[in-house]
C-alpha cells in the first residue's frame, strides 16, 4: 500500500480548507473514488487507495468542495488546469508502478497528480518539471504544506530532468506532438511512459522502453492541454 497523501503536518491545512464549504470533503472524495471504481475507471488498488488519500480541493484553494470533486478538468490560471480524476487515475494505472518506483513527471500544474503519484510509492521520490514559473513556485509550496514527497523544478519538460536519471517510470501531464526524445532516454531499459500523444487528436499511449527499442501501445481518446514549449 502506498504513503498516506497528506501527513500529519498537511492535516490542519486541509481542515481548514474544508470549512470553507458546505460539503464534507473526505464523503465527497470516498463517493468519487467509489464511482469511478464502478464505471470500470480504476483498475488497480494502488491508484483508487492514492485517490482516496489526497485531497484534491486542497489543490482548488479558490473551488468549493463540490467542484473540487467533479469527475472533469478546473482551471488553475495562466490557461492550464488540473487533469480530471478519471485522467489522473488512467495515467496511473498504465504506468502500473512499484513502491520503490523513481519516478519523472512533465507538467507540474497544481501538484495534485504528483501528489496521488507519491502517494503510490513508499520510497521513490516524484520528480516533477513545470515550465510556467508561477505554478512552478505555487506547487512546491503547496506540495510542502502537505508534506509530498516531490520535487518540482522549474524548466522545460521537453528535457526531462537529466540530473536524477535513469527513471523507472515517466509520465507527462499535457500534450505532446511526439514523446520527448529526452524523457524516454531518461527512462531505464525496462520502464514505461505514459503520455497523451497528438495535437488536434490525441491518445494515450504507453512506451515500453527496451534496449535499442521502444515499443508502443495505444489506449484511447484523450484531451489534455497542450505541452506549453510546444504552444
Amino acid at each position: 500500500m502506498g504513503a498516506p497523501g497528506v501527513r500529519d503536518g498537511g492535516v490542519a491545512f486541509c481542515r481548514w480548507l474544508a470549512h470553507r464549504g458546505g460539503v464534507d470533503p473526505e464523503r465527497a472524495r470516498e463517493r468519487l473514488v467509489d464511482r469511478l471504481e464502478r464505471q470500470g475507471r480504476i483498475e488497480r488498488g494502488s491508484t483508487a487507495t492514492a485517490l482516496r488519500a489526497v485531497p484534491r480541493h486542497a489543490f482548488l484553494p479558490d473551488a468549493s468542495v463540490a467542484t473540487a470533486y467533479a469527475d472533469q478538468p478546473q482551471p488553475i490560471g495562466d490557461g492550464q488546469t488540473i487533469s480530471a480524476p478519471h485522467a489522473v487515475a488512467w495515467i496511473s494505472d498504465e504506468l502500473a508502478l512499484s513502491p520503490d518506483d523513481h519516478v519523472l513527471e512533465v507538467g507540474t500544474g497544481c501538484g495534485y497528480h504528483a501528489a496521488v503519484t507519491a502517494a503510490i510509492l513508499d520510497e521513490g521520490p516524484v520528480w516533477s518539471v513545470e515550465y510556467r514559473a508561477p505554478l512552478a513556485a505555487a506547487a512546491r509550496r503547496r506540495l510542502a504544506r502537505l508534506d509530498c514527497d516531490v520535487s518540482v523544478r522549474h524548466g522545460d519538460g521537453a528535457e526531462g530532468w537529466p540530473a536524477h536519471a535513469p527513471y523507472d517510470a515517466a509520465y507527462l501531464t499535457c500534450a505532446a506532438a511526439s514523446v520527448p526524445d529526452a524523457v524516454v532516454e531518461q527512462v531505464r531499459p525496462g520502464g514505461r511512459v505514459v503520455a497523451p500523444v497528438g495535437t488536434d487528436s490525441q491518445q494515450l499511449v504507453t512506451l515500453h522502453v527496451g534496449e535499442g527499442a521502444v515499443r508502443r501501445e495505444r489506449h484511447g481518446a484523450v484531451r489534455f492541454v497542450q505541452m506549453a514549449s510546444e504552444g
